[in-house]
């Protein structure tokens, strides 16, 4: 596990913190979408990127 794998997963995380923090406060879906889109290829390219594939 690498530095940038462990940064992207740990950004995913801290914006699944905060999408759940906007649904809490009732904040427009349409950011919430959004935020939920970064959240999602965050997370993926930090789980591609781990050593663990090859």
């Amino acid at each position: 596990m690498n530095g940038s794998s462990t940064a992207l997963i740990f950004l995913g995380l801290l914006l699944v913190g905060g999408i759940i923090s906007f649904v809490k406060q009732k904040m427009p879906t349409q950011l919430i979408v959004l935020l939920s889109i970064g959240a999602a290829m965050c997370l993926v390219a930090g789980v591609m990127r781990l050593e663990v594939w090859n």
